[in-house]
Protein backbone atom coordinates (compact mmCIF):
# COMPACT_ATOMS: atom_id res chain seq x y z
CA UNK A 1 0.00 0.00 0.00
CA UNK A 2 1.43 2.96 -1.22
CA UNK A 3 0.46 6.61 -1.01
CA UNK A 4 1.38 10.42 -2.18
CA UNK A 5 1.75 10.94 1.13
CA UNK A 6 2.68 7.00 2.79
CA UNK A 7 4.80 4.68 1.59
CA UNK A 8 4.23 1.09 3.32
CA UNK A 9 5.57 -2.22 2.64
CA UNK A 10 5.83 -5.47 4.52
CA UNK A 11 9.06 -7.76 3.97
CA UNK A 12 9.40 -10.61 5.58
CA UNK A 13 6.91 -10.49 8.53
CA UNK A 14 8.16 -6.63 9.40
CA UNK A 15 6.25 -3.56 7.82
CA UNK A 16 7.80 -0.66 6.97
CA UNK A 17 6.18 2.89 7.38
CA UNK A 18 7.53 6.28 5.76
CA UNK A 19 6.31 9.25 5.97
CA UNK A 20 6.61 10.74 2.33
CA UNK A 21 5.91 14.51 2.38
CA UNK A 22 10.05 14.82 1.95
CA UNK A 23 9.81 18.76 0.33
CA UNK A 24 7.60 19.98 3.64
CA UNK A 25 9.46 17.81 5.81
CA UNK A 26 6.69 15.51 6.73
CA UNK A 27 3.87 17.47 8.02
CA UNK A 28 1.26 16.13 9.77
CA UNK A 29 -1.26 17.26 7.41
CA UNK A 30 -4.89 15.29 7.01
CA UNK A 31 -3.64 13.27 3.94
CA UNK A 32 -0.78 11.65 5.52
CA UNK A 33 -2.38 10.71 8.78
CA UNK A 34 -4.70 9.49 6.62
CA UNK A 35 -2.23 7.03 4.89
CA UNK A 36 -1.13 6.56 8.48
CA UNK A 37 -3.75 5.48 9.89
CA UNK A 38 -4.86 3.04 6.82
CA UNK A 39 -1.48 1.13 6.86
CA UNK A 40 -2.24 0.58 10.89
CA UNK A 41 -5.25 -0.92 10.05
CA UNK A 42 -3.39 -3.19 7.58
CA UNK A 43 -1.08 -3.67 10.42
CA UNK A 44 -3.59 -4.98 12.85
CA UNK A 45 -5.35 -7.61 10.23
CA UNK A 46 -2.13 -8.68 8.87
CA UNK A 47 -1.51 -11.75 11.14
CA UNK A 48 1.78 -11.80 9.24
CA UNK A 49 2.93 -8.66 10.34
CA UNK A 50 5.14 -9.35 13.32
CA UNK A 51 7.01 -5.45 14.13
CA UNK A 52 6.19 -2.27 12.46
CA UNK A 53 9.21 0.45 11.67
CA UNK A 54 7.83 3.57 11.21
CA UNK A 55 10.52 6.59 9.73
CA UNK A 56 10.55 9.69 7.19
CA UNK A 57 11.83 10.50 4.21
CA UNK A 58 14.20 12.93 3.12
CA UNK A 59 15.91 15.55 5.98
CA UNK A 60 12.85 15.76 8.61
CA UNK A 61 11.00 12.67 10.80
CA UNK A 62 8.00 15.01 11.39
CA UNK A 63 7.30 18.45 11.65
CA UNK A 64 4.02 18.58 13.36
CA UNK A 65 1.04 20.45 12.16
CA UNK A 66 1.29 21.88 9.02
CA UNK A 67 1.13 25.47 9.93
CA UNK A 68 0.35 26.95 6.13
CA UNK A 69 -3.35 25.72 6.58
CA UNK A 70 -3.69 28.55 8.97
CA UNK A 71 -2.77 31.50 6.45
CA UNK A 72 -6.22 32.93 7.02
CA UNK A 73 -5.97 33.18 3.60
CA UNK A 74 -5.45 29.63 3.01
CA UNK A 75 -8.31 28.73 5.12
CA UNK A 76 -10.74 26.99 3.45
CA UNK A 77 -13.91 27.52 5.83
CA UNK A 78 -14.25 30.79 7.05
CA UNK A 79 -16.96 29.66 9.31
CA UNK A 80 -14.44 27.21 10.96
CA UNK A 81 -12.21 29.02 13.67
CA UNK A 82 -8.54 27.64 14.16
CA UNK A 83 -9.09 26.30 17.27
CA UNK A 84 -11.77 23.63 15.76
CA UNK A 85 -9.66 23.02 12.96
CA UNK A 86 -7.09 22.17 15.41
CA UNK A 87 -9.37 20.27 17.20
CA UNK A 88 -10.69 18.20 14.13
CA UNK A 89 -7.29 17.52 12.80
CA UNK A 90 -6.42 15.89 16.09
CA UNK A 91 -9.46 14.00 17.05
CA UNK A 92 -9.91 12.52 13.37
CA UNK A 93 -5.94 12.14 12.88
CA UNK A 94 -3.15 13.01 15.89
CA UNK A 95 -5.02 11.09 18.19
CA UNK A 96 -6.15 8.25 16.64
CA UNK A 97 -2.84 7.83 15.39
CA UNK A 98 -0.83 7.99 18.58
CA UNK A 99 -3.62 5.69 20.17
CA UNK A 100 -3.70 3.27 17.11
CA UNK A 101 0.03 2.87 17.44
CA UNK A 102 0.28 2.34 21.38
CA UNK A 103 -2.38 -0.30 20.74
CA UNK A 104 -0.91 -2.18 17.72
CA UNK A 105 -0.49 -6.16 18.46
CA UNK A 106 3.39 -5.88 17.37
CA UNK A 107 5.78 -3.83 18.89
CA UNK A 108 6.51 -0.68 16.90
CA UNK A 109 10.21 0.99 16.15
CA UNK A 110 10.93 4.36 15.49
CA UNK A 111 13.78 5.46 13.58
CA UNK A 112 13.69 9.23 13.64
CA UNK A 113 16.35 10.54 10.78
CA UNK A 114 15.97 14.23 11.39
CA UNK A 115 13.77 16.81 13.17
CA UNK A 116 10.76 15.31 15.11
CA UNK A 117 9.16 18.88 15.62
CA UNK A 118 5.53 19.50 17.79
CA UNK A 119 3.08 16.54 16.97
CA UNK A 120 6.16 14.74 15.30
CA UNK A 121 7.67 14.20 18.44
CA UNK A 122 4.24 12.63 20.26
CA UNK A 123 4.46 10.63 17.31
CA UNK A 124 7.82 9.38 17.47
CA UNK A 125 7.53 8.83 21.24
CA UNK A 126 3.98 6.23 20.38
CA UNK A 127 6.31 4.11 19.57
CA UNK A 128 7.77 1.04 21.98
CA UNK A 129 11.74 1.66 21.03
CA UNK A 130 13.44 4.73 19.48
CA UNK A 131 16.30 5.30 18.09
CA UNK A 132 17.65 8.60 16.27
CA UNK A 133 20.18 9.56 14.01
CA UNK A 134 22.90 11.12 15.44
CA UNK A 135 21.58 14.89 13.31
CA UNK A 136 18.32 14.57 14.51
CA UNK A 137 16.28 16.52 17.22
CA UNK A 138 13.76 17.16 19.44
CA UNK A 139 11.62 20.41 19.55
CA UNK A 140 8.61 21.68 20.96
CA UNK A 141 7.58 24.95 19.75
CA UNK A 142 4.11 24.85 21.89
CA UNK A 143 4.23 27.50 23.88
CA UNK A 144 7.19 29.93 23.07
CA UNK A 145 6.27 29.77 19.34
CA UNK A 146 2.55 29.38 19.35
CA UNK A 147 1.26 29.47 22.84
CA UNK A 148 -0.44 26.75 22.56
CA UNK A 149 0.06 23.67 24.92
CA UNK A 150 2.42 19.54 23.73
CA UNK A 151 -0.31 17.91 22.43
CA UNK A 152 -0.09 13.82 20.54
CA UNK A 153 0.09 12.21 23.07
CA UNK A 154 3.46 14.37 23.98
CA UNK A 155 2.34 15.69 27.64
CA UNK A 156 1.42 12.46 29.17
CA UNK A 157 4.71 10.15 27.45
CA UNK A 158 7.36 13.19 27.98
CA UNK A 159 7.29 13.88 31.55
CA UNK A 160 7.02 9.72 32.38
CA UNK A 161 9.87 9.35 30.59
CA UNK A 162 12.58 12.60 31.31
CA UNK A 163 10.86 13.47 34.78
CA UNK A 164 8.34 16.96 35.43
CA UNK A 165 11.23 18.99 35.44
CA UNK A 166 12.61 18.69 32.07
CA UNK A 167 10.02 18.15 30.45
CA UNK A 168 8.81 21.53 31.57
CA UNK A 169 12.30 23.09 30.41
CA UNK A 170 12.08 21.89 27.09
CA UNK A 171 8.48 22.88 26.67
CA UNK A 172 8.53 26.60 27.98
CA UNK A 173 12.48 27.10 27.09
CA UNK A 174 12.08 26.02 23.29
CA UNK A 175 15.33 24.27 23.07
CA UNK A 176 16.09 21.69 20.27
CA UNK A 177 17.53 18.56 21.89
CA UNK A 178 19.38 16.34 20.05
CA UNK A 179 19.25 12.67 19.71
CA UNK A 180 22.38 12.41 22.26
CA UNK A 181 21.15 14.32 24.53
CA UNK A 182 17.64 12.39 24.13
CA UNK A 183 19.74 9.12 24.72
CA UNK A 184 20.74 10.78 27.38
CA UNK A 185 17.95 12.13 29.48
CA UNK A 186 16.98 8.56 28.63
CA UNK A 187 13.81 10.01 26.13
CA UNK A 188 15.26 7.14 23.05
CA UNK A 189 16.57 3.98 23.23
CA UNK A 190 19.73 5.14 21.52
CA UNK A 191 21.59 7.78 19.20
CA UNK A 192 23.32 5.96 16.41
CA UNK A 193 25.43 7.60 13.11
CA UNK A 194 23.12 8.52 10.68
CA UNK A 195 24.65 5.95 7.75
CA UNK A 196 23.49 3.10 10.39
CA UNK A 197 20.21 4.42 11.44
CA UNK A 198 18.06 2.63 8.75
CA UNK A 199 20.00 -0.87 9.49
CA UNK A 200 19.82 -0.56 12.78
CA UNK A 201 15.79 0.42 12.79
CA UNK A 202 15.22 -3.05 10.83
CA UNK A 203 18.00 -4.90 12.96
CA UNK A 204 15.67 -4.04 15.94
CA UNK A 205 12.41 -4.69 14.15
CA UNK A 206 14.01 -8.08 13.10
CA UNK A 207 14.70 -8.60 16.69
CA UNK A 208 11.40 -7.83 18.21
CA UNK A 209 9.50 -9.79 16.40
CA UNK A 210 11.01 -12.84 17.02
CA UNK A 211 9.30 -12.26 20.46
CA UNK A 212 6.03 -13.96 21.75
CA UNK A 213 3.72 -12.91 19.67
CA UNK A 214 1.49 -11.57 23.13
CA UNK A 215 4.91 -9.81 24.33
CA UNK A 216 4.55 -6.43 23.72
CA UNK A 217 0.72 -6.05 24.98
CA UNK A 218 1.33 -7.57 27.89
CA UNK A 219 4.83 -5.14 28.63
CA UNK A 220 2.89 -2.50 27.77
CA UNK A 221 0.00 -3.11 29.77
CA UNK A 222 2.73 -3.88 33.04
CA UNK A 223 4.09 0.02 32.85
CA UNK A 224 1.01 1.38 32.11
CA UNK A 225 -0.17 -0.25 35.76
CA UNK A 226 2.81 0.76 36.97
CA UNK A 227 2.24 4.66 36.44
CA UNK A 228 -0.90 4.22 39.13
CA UNK A 229 -0.44 0.92 41.27
CA UNK A 230 1.61 1.48 44.40
CA UNK A 231 4.52 -0.98 44.45
CA UNK A 232 2.18 -3.49 47.05
CA UNK A 233 -0.62 -3.30 44.08
CA UNK A 234 2.02 -3.86 41.10
CA UNK A 235 3.81 -7.23 42.89
CA UNK A 236 0.36 -8.54 43.03
CA UNK A 237 0.02 -7.69 39.70
CA UNK A 238 2.95 -9.44 38.19
CA UNK A 239 1.95 -12.31 40.15
CA UNK A 240 -1.39 -12.63 38.55
CA UNK A 241 -0.15 -12.52 34.95
CA UNK A 242 3.10 -14.43 35.64
CA UNK A 243 0.78 -17.07 36.84
CA UNK A 244 -1.23 -16.87 33.57
CA UNK A 245 1.81 -16.26 31.01
CA UNK A 246 3.59 -19.36 32.66
CA UNK A 247 0.86 -21.81 31.19
CA UNK A 248 0.89 -20.63 27.97
CA UNK A 249 3.29 -22.08 25.28
CA UNK A 250 6.08 -19.52 24.63
CA UNK A 251 6.94 -20.12 28.48
CA UNK A 252 7.40 -24.11 27.68
CA UNK A 253 9.16 -23.26 24.68
CA UNK A 254 11.80 -20.83 26.44
CA UNK A 255 12.20 -23.51 28.69
CA UNK A 256 12.77 -26.37 26.35
CA UNK A 257 14.49 -23.87 24.52
CA UNK A 258 17.26 -23.14 27.20
CA UNK A 259 17.61 -26.75 28.33
CA UNK A 260 18.74 -27.82 24.64
CA UNK A 261 21.10 -24.44 24.05
CA UNK A 262 19.10 -23.25 21.22
CA UNK A 263 17.34 -19.87 20.14
CA UNK A 264 13.45 -20.09 20.86
CA UNK A 265 11.12 -20.66 18.12
CA UNK A 266 7.79 -18.55 19.23
CA UNK A 267 4.32 -18.70 17.56
CA UNK A 268 2.99 -16.17 14.86
CA UNK A 269 0.37 -14.09 15.69
CA UNK A 270 -3.26 -15.60 15.49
Amino acid sequence: MTTSHVLFDVTEGIATLTLNDAPRMNPLSPELMAGCLKALERVHDDSEVRALLITGAGKAFCVGADLSAFDPSAMGDPCSSAGQIVGNLLSQGGNPLVSGLRSLPVPVVCAVNGAAAGGGTGLALAADVVIAARSAFFYLPFTPALGLIPDAGASWLLPRAVGRARAMGLTLMGNRLSAQEAAQWGLIWACVDDEGLSAQGLHIAQKLARLPAHAVQEVRELYRNSEVNTFAQQIVFERERQMELADRPSFDEGVRAFLEKREPRFQSRD
